[in-house]
C-alpha cells in the first residue's frame, strides 16, 4: 500500500510543479513584452530631448537677439533726449519734428515715426 501512496503524491507533485513552471512561464513571457515595450518608450523618449534642446537653443539665441536689439533700441532712444535738449537750448529745430513730417535728410524714424535727431547729433 505504500507504493502507490508515494506513487500518487509524486504524480500530484509533478502535475503542481508543471503547473507552476507554466504559470511563471507566461508571466516571464508578459514581463519580457513588458520590457521591451518599455525599452521602446525609452528610445522614443531619449530622442525627444534632442530636438527639444535644439528648439530651446534656437529659442535661446531668439532671446539673446531680442536682448540685443532692446539694447540697441534704448541706446537710439536715449539720442533724441540728448538731442532734442540741445536743439532746445540752442533754440535750433526740433527732432521730433524733423521725424515727423518724414523728409528730413540724415534723419532714420524711431519706433514711434520719431526722428532720431542723427543729422544734428553729428
Amino acid at each position: 500500500m505504500t507504493p502507490p501512496s508515494v506513487s500518487f503524491r509524486i504524480s500530484r507533485n509533478a502535475e503542481d510543479l508543471a503547473s507552476t513552471i507554466h504559470a511563471l512561464s507566461q508571466r516571464l513571457l508578459k514581463l519580457e513584452q513588458r520590457l521591451v515595450a518599455l525599452e521602446g518608450h525609452i528610445a522614443v523618449q531619449a530622442e525627444v530631448p534632442e530636438e527639444e534642446l535644439a528648439s530651446l537653443d534656437n529659442v535661446e539665441r531668439l532671446l539673446r537677439d531680442c536682448r540685443d536689439l532692446l539694447e540697441v533700441a534704448e541706446a537710439c532712444d536715449s539720442l533724441p533726449l540728448e538731442a532734442t535738449a540741445e536743439a532746445t537750448s540752442d533754440g535750433s529745430v526740433d527732432g521730433a519734428q524733423d521725424g515727423a513730417d518724414g523728409g528730413s535728410e540724415g534723419v532714420s524714424p524711431g519706433r514711434h515715426g520719431q526722428g532720431f535727431g542723427l543729422a544734428s547729433a553729428a
